[in-house]
C-alpha cells in the first residue's frame, strides 16, 4: 500500500529488512515519555513535536521506517520528512501496537505514561463533561466549552492535526528522561 508521499509496510517486513542489516533507519516519532514506557530497541526517537528540529540526525539517502503507537503520527512525520528531501519513507502499518501484536521484540521501561491519544480522550472528555455540568449548575454560557471541545475534535478528525495533543506533548510528564532523543 502506498500514499503519494510514503509507502506503508507491515511490521513483519520492516523487521525482516532491519534484521537483514540492509540500510535503514527505524524512527519512533512518539514523545519521549511514551518511549520510556515501551520501545523498539535500536529505534531512534525523534518526537513528532520536534521532528523538524531533529531531522538532521537522519541520512536522507537511507530508507526511513517510521513507527508511532498506531500509525497516524508516523504518517504526519512521513509527510514532513518527504518535504525535507528524504526519498524512501515507510510507515509501519498499525505502529507499535501492530509491532507488538505480531510478536516483534520490544523493551519495556519502568515509566508508565499514557499515550497521547489516551491523554487527549481523557482531557476532551473531562472538558466536555465539565462544560455540560457547569452549564446546568452555574450558567448556560458554560455549554460553549463543550461545543468548543466538540468543534476541536471535529477539526482534529478532518485535518489530522490535534492541537490538544501538541499541547499535551509539551507537558513535563511527556518529556521522559531526556536521553531518549538520542536513542
Amino acid at each position: 500500500m502506498s500514499d503519494d508521499l510514503f509507502s506503508v509496510i507491515d511490521p513483519d517486513s520492516a523487521h525482516r529488512i532491519l534484521e537483514s542489516k540492509a540500510p535503514g533507519q527505524l524512527v519512533d516519532v512518539r514523545e519521549a515519555g511514551e518511549v520510556d514506557t515501551v520501545r523498539v530497541e535500536g529505534a531512534l526517537n525523534l518526537p513528532l513535536s520536534r521532528l523538524k528540529e531533529l531531522a538532521g540526525r537522519l541520512d536522507p539517502k537511507v530508507p526511513v521506517y517510521l513507527l508511532c503507537r498506531s500509525g497516524s503520527r508516523a504518517a504526519s512525520a512521513a509527510s514532513q520528512l518527504k518535504a525535507l528531501g528524504h526519498r524512501d519513507v515507510f510507515v509501519v502499518s498499525g505502529g507499535l501496537n501492530a509491532w507488538m501484536s505480531s510478536g516483534k521484540p520490544v523493551v519495556h521501561g519502568e515509566r508508565k505514561v499514557w499515550s497521547l491519544e489516551r491523554q487527549v480522550r481523557v482531557v476532551a472528555g473531562f472538558l466536555a463533561f465539565s462544560g455540560t455540568a457547569l452549564g446546568f449548575a452555574v450558567s448556560p454560557r458554560w455549554f460553549y466549552l463543550s461545543g468548543f471541545v466538540g468543534l476541536g475534535l471535529m477539526f482534529a478528525g478532518v485535518t489530522d492535526i490535534c492541537t490538544m495533543a501538541l499541547l499535551l506533548a509539551r507537558m513535563p510528564w511527556n518529556k521522559g528522561s531526556g536521553a531518549s532523543c538520542g536513542k
